[in-house]
């Protein structure tokens, strides 16, 4: 409880903002907007804000390791192939056909698709993120979230995780590089950022469910699937 009162004390100060006068004297100001919000919306917007980041992290560090993925999109650069990405609540991507979410993330893995496989995965993950974030950039009193939907978004990293370990395409490679196994140079980085981007959201559903006056559930996830939970499409 102490650790929550914390962060929600980080997360009240931007409301508040002292100012030294000519004179010498201190006047405090409330930023207007935070009126609307409670402690809970400020959480979620910082949340939020991680988890994006986080996933497009993710996405510049893929690109990195499979470089021939976004030249199979036919942009000039990473950085090209990543602003993509962020433009996904504009335009979709045409080699994916409109799909989203998990059908999206879906194809990274399968042996029939010959597109990005970075964009595939990534955009279906942050487009996950999206819907369990209700479509919004900032949460205001009247806005709610979904337990569940953030549950699902967290398992769906898990997904990933297992996915790009272990998925290989006919001739035994895996189709996307990540992880460094290799026992003279181990890095886990991937493993690392994804596990903070489901604890955030782990956390996240707890708070939510907590306003809510429900609660979230593990039973029947201590194994990893293998198939992305829906999050779009839960009520």
């Amino acid at each position: 409880m102490t650790a929550w009162l914390a962060v929600l004390l980080i997360l009240a100060l931007p409301a508040c903002t002292t100012k030294l006068g000519k004179d010498g004297r201190t006047t405090s100001e409330m930023d207007v907007k935070y009126l609307a919000k409670t402690e809970v919306d400020r959480f979620a917007d910082t949340n939020r804000a991680e988890v994006m980041g986080g996933l497009m992290l993710i996405a510049d560090k893929l690109y990195r390791r499979n470089p021939k993925e976004w030249k199979k999109a036919g942009v000039d650069s990473r950085e090209a192939a990543l602003e993509r990405l962020k433009m996904r609540h504009y335009r979709s991507l045409p080699e994916l056909g409109g799909l989203r979410e998990g059908k999206a993330a879906a194809l990274a893995f399968s042996e029939t698709y010959s597109g990005d496989r970075v964009a595939a995965l990534m955009l279906g993950l942050l487009t996950m993120a999206d819907a369990a974030f209700d479509h919004k950039a900032e949460f205001y009193v009247l806005d709610s979230l979904d337990e569940t939907k953030l549950f699902n978004c967290a398992r769906n990293m898990e997904v990933a995780v297992w996915k790009l370990g272990n998925d290989r395409n006919a001739a035994g490679e895996l189709f996307l590089l990540a992880n460094e196994l290799d026992p003279a140079n181990r890095n886990l980085s991937f493993e690392r950022e994804f596990g903070r981007l489901m604890g955030l959201l782990d956390f996240m559903a707890k708070v939510v469910a907590d306003r809510n006056g429900r609660t979230v559930s593990r039973l029947g996830h201590s194994v990893v699937s293998t198939i992305f939970l829906p999050v779009s499409f839960l009520k």
